[in-house]
């Protein structure tokens, strides 16, 4: 499935401009062949913008979901954008994918929050795996932080994720999650990664780009520079199955050893 990656900030505090940003991406990204649109963390609202956050927070079914789904049946490819959950009183930092028609698929609320500025803004979901079909592959969504735990990646593996979302707010200077931790987690655990970032300085942050496709041999299909940009590269299902035939990483697992991990 060719996946574009959206790489890109928008307007912080612009919720309105953002989804125009996102429309006209995923426009872009249809004409390219796209089957999906990923864009990064807090993508609909921002990131560093305070108690913004909350003010800016809608439910899973809001008018910003109801005009993404109207975008991504209109131009006929699945989008997972991230954004601010509210559910009731209480504020999520969360992803949602929307399908080819317009249906909600699948909706992910960060599990590990990372940093002072998150834990005062968002309270941490409990669901380790959310998955969905979509044109042939199992796929699974996860937010920034969540994926330098092996333990969350290895239990979509297990799960049956090929193709796992994580929209991220990666920082300077940790652009090594980037650059190697995220081709290893595809590679020890036999799928595709889509980790598609924030871009510049916002706030207190300066966010590193890099976004990139890693696939289940290690190797990154695309890379994103620095700037703004809308990255493609194919999640191939004759490769990972051929990589997860020739890897035997997960059938060489001796499960009775790691009761001590939990």
């Amino acid at each position: 499935m060719r996946t574009a990656l959206l790489q890109s900030s928008g307007r912080p505090g612009h919720v309105v401009e953002n989804l125009k940003v996102l429309d006209e991406a995923a426009g872009r990204a249809a004409a390219a062949g796209a089957g999906l649109l990923v864009t990064s963390e807090l993508f609909l609202t921002g990131y560093a913008i305070g108690d913004d956050l909350g003010r800016l927070a809608e439910p899973a079914d809001g008018d910003a979901a109801d005009a993404i789904a109207e975008t991504a049946a209109r131009q006929g490819l699945a989008v997972a954008y991230g954004y601010p959950e509210r559910d009731g009183d209480t504020v999520y930092n969360s992803v949602q994918l929307v399908a080819p028609d317009g249906a909600r698929l699948a909706n992910y609320r960060k599990t590990h929050l990372y940093g002072c500025f998150e834990q005062d803004h968002f309270t941490p979901g409990d669901a380790t795996v959310v998955q969905a079909e979509l044109d042939g592959l199992t796929v699974g969504l996860m937010i920034c932080y969540d994926v330098e735990f092996p333990e969350n990646v290895r239990a979509h593996a297990l799960a049956g994720t090929d193709l796992l979302l994580v929209p991220t707010a990666q920082l300077h200077p940790y652009q090594f999650v980037a650059e190697s931790v995220v081709p290893v987690r595809a590679f020890e655990s036999q799928l595709y990664i889509a980790y598609v970032n924030r871009v510049g300085p916002e706030g207190e942050f300066e966010f590193v780009g890099l976004s990139t496709l890693a696939g289940p041999d290690g190797v990154a299909r695309a890379r994103a520079g620095r700037g703004e940009e809308l990255l493609l590269a194919d999640a191939d299902p004759v490769l990972l199955a051929a990589s997860r035939e020739a890897n035997p990483y997960l059938r060489d697992r001796r499960p009775p050893l790691y009761g001590s991990l939990v």
